[in-house]
């Protein structure tokens, strides 16, 4: 008899979320025991410039994998951002080898400038970290 498939999780405990913007990117750290995660401030550069940033936060943090927010009209259509999030997360895999889960992330910039974030940015990556631990689970 067959195991069944391990679960695309198993043993992924620790998480860097991005959430991703051609400008600022938000970031945020958290760990499915916890499930809170801790913003970890936005990295504020543009194209190949940002990969360095990114890079010292992955040596810092030593996530397990990675979750990049994915932006899509409220119809749940795709649009020029959606097309630039997803491209990000395909960079993540090819250049850190690490697991990346893409999350819907419509709304989540909304909801930090609603609950009062001084840095949306990384508040977003948060809550885009929380949605992923709730739909995980």
């Amino acid at each position: 008899m067959n195991a069944p498939p391990a679960r695309p999780l198993a043993g992924l405990q620790t998480f860097l979320a991005f959430d991703f913007g051609t400008r600022r990117t938000g970031v945020a750290y958290g760990s499915r025991m916890l499930g809170q995660p801790e913003p970890r401030g936005a990295i504020v550069a543009e194209g190949d410039a940002r990969w360095p940033h990114i890079t010292r936060h992955i040596e810092e943090w030593q996530p397990d994998a990675l979750v990049v927010g994915v932006p899509r009209h409220p119809d749940g259509q795709a649009h020029d951002n959606t097309r630039r999030a997803e491209r990000f997360a395909n960079q993540l895999r090819g250049r850190y080898g690490l697991p990346v889960f893409e999350v819907d992330e419509r709304y989540s910039t909304t909801e930090a400038l609603a609950s009062g974030a001084r840095d949306a940015d990384a508040a977003s990556a948060c809550i885009i970290l929380q949605q992923f631990f709730r739909e995980s689970s």
